[in-house]
């Protein structure tokens, strides 16, 4: 194979190599192997992965052989917030447990579905922050300009994909944290409705704020892996509604006329300041969807008091996350001090408070959706920061840079919607803008159609980072 047909191949997304296994095209083994070198050639750079599960792959890819899923031999890279039997669940921290006996739910279900977990992928410690360092791992980087992030949490899974180490990967999102590398990397990632994919073997994550998914390069693609990867199972703590049909059949059919509200209104209690460069990704994509036949009208959401109501349930899931470490001295500083917020700012009966709260909180955003279908939304308010974040500067510090960049996410989490962020081309440093279009509960389906007329109109796979 020629190194031009094996670029080709790392960048054919798994709805498109699944279909060349199922057609005996190619094997299994050739993609575990194609990746296999991919990591060897540019994960030295880029730092995507603390474990690269090479022999496990190589033995599942040749039991695969004969499989016909719907991700038939697609190698996978995993979160390492996702249980994987004979792997330990680290979150980036340097105390952990044991390696797990059985896979969660996801990883279940994408083996079911054909794929082949070929390794685990870095985050920051306790999945906290939206760049990717850790003192376990070190510093995880952007693929576009190593000197920048891939985003966090989930940056090792957007760094993986974007570099074509594998063609998907999955990701958690508790507060932006599939969106934000999505953004930073030139991805497709949907944050789902809370309860439309399992957290088991955790009955809920960080609250309910955090949600399972994946990042892939294509609209299509998103939509394969949330085929695959969908559905609760008796435990779970939240349900979202049902859904019986395709998504990405959803995703190859154009919506009819939709209601289109667009903001960029920062969150209150916010400092950030949308760059040029992102505002004009957004305004471009608005003029879009107008040319596409769709009602185009700016409306806000009404966030009250919810950027304060995520912030305490968002260090009280930290807290209640820090209880899993083995040895809390090990945690970094930063956590340590977040650790200390939690417990002392949100303590059980103020916890209970918050999430009788939610609902009341959720429903009054909601009544925008009356009037609009979906909401188009900036991701970030710049292009990547600088790799390190503020990774080894306190806690305070880095919530601010934090909230400087990312601060039109959260939001979602505490309402539970789904979202899904989109390239929009280029900055002028040359790294990936992004939008999101954010939807009722359960209505996956039509923002998977919106995404995919976007997309068509406006293709952005062709692109990818020069390794």
């Amino acid at each position: 194979m020629t190194a031009t047909a094996e670029e080709d191949l790392a960048f054919a997304g798994p709805a498109a190599l699944a279909k060349l296994v199922r057609e005996r095209h190619v094997q299994p083994r050739e993609l575990v192997e194609l990746c296999l070198r991919r990591i060897e050639s540019i994960d030295p750079e880029l730092n995507a992965f603390r474990v690269v599960m090479a022999e496990e792959a190589l033995a599942q890819s040749d039991a695969a052989a004969g499989f016909d899923g719907p991700l038939a031999g697609v190698p996978i890279a995993i979160k390492d917030d996702m249980p994987v039997a004979g792997q330990s669940v680290t979150r980036g921290s340097r105390s952990y447990g044991p390696p797990e006996r059985a896979d969660g739910e996801v990883v279940r279900r994408l083996r079911a579905a054909g794929a082949i977990p070929i390794g685990i992928t870095n985050v920051p410690e306790l999945m906290i922050f939206p760049w990717t360092a850790s003192a376990a791992n070190g510093v995880t980087r952007n693929p576009w300009d190593p000197t920048r992030t891939p985003g966090g949490s989930s940056g090792g899974s957007a760094a993986a994909v974007a570099s074509g180490m594998v063609p998907c990967a999955t990701g958690s999102d508790g507060g932006g944290s599939l969106r934000i590398p999505a953004a930073c990397c030139g991805l497709v990632g949907m944050k789902p409705s809370r309860g439309r994919v399992s957290t088991q073997p955790l009955r809920e994550a960080w609250l309910g704020l955090s949600v399972f998914g994946a990042l892939a390069r294509t609209v299509d693609d998103s939509a394969t892996l949330l085929d695959a990867i969908h559905g609760s199972v008796p435990g779970d703590a939240d349900q979202a509604p049902p859904f019986a049909g395709s998504y990405a059949q959803a995703a190859a059919t154009p919506p009819a006329r939709l209601r289109v509200g667009i903001s960029r209104k920062v969150p209150p209690g916010s400092i950030a300041r949308l760059s040029g460069d992102q505002r004009g990704a957004w305004e471009r994509t608005a003029a879009l969807l107008e040319t596409l036949g769709h009602e185009v009208i700016e409306r806000n959401p009404t966030y009250g008091l919810a950027g304060v109501e995520f912030t305490q349930m968002w260090i009280r899931g930290i807290y209640e996350e820090s209880a899993t470490v083995p040895d809390a001295s090990l945690l970094e500083r930063s956590t340590r001090q977040l650790v200390g917020a939690g417990r002392r700012v949100v303590p059980d009966r103020r916890r209970e408070k918050l999430l009788a709260v939610r609902a009341s909180r959720t429903a009054s955003v909601l009544e925008l959706w009356q009037e609009i279908d979906v909401l188009l939304m900036p991701v970030l308010a710049s292009t990547a920061i600088d790799a390190e974040g503020a990774y080894g500067r306190s806690a305070l510090v880095a919530y601010d840079r934090s909230s400087r960049f990312m601060s039109f996410n959260p939001l979602f989490n505490l309402t539970g919607q789904p979202a899904i962020a989109l390239p929009a081309g280029f900055g002028a440093d040359g790294l990936p803008l992004s939008v999101q279009l954010v939807g009722r509960a359960g209505a996956e389906d039509m923002l998977y159609s919106l995404a995919g007329q976007i997309e068509a109109a406006r293709p952005w796979a062709h692109h990818t980072p020069r390794i």
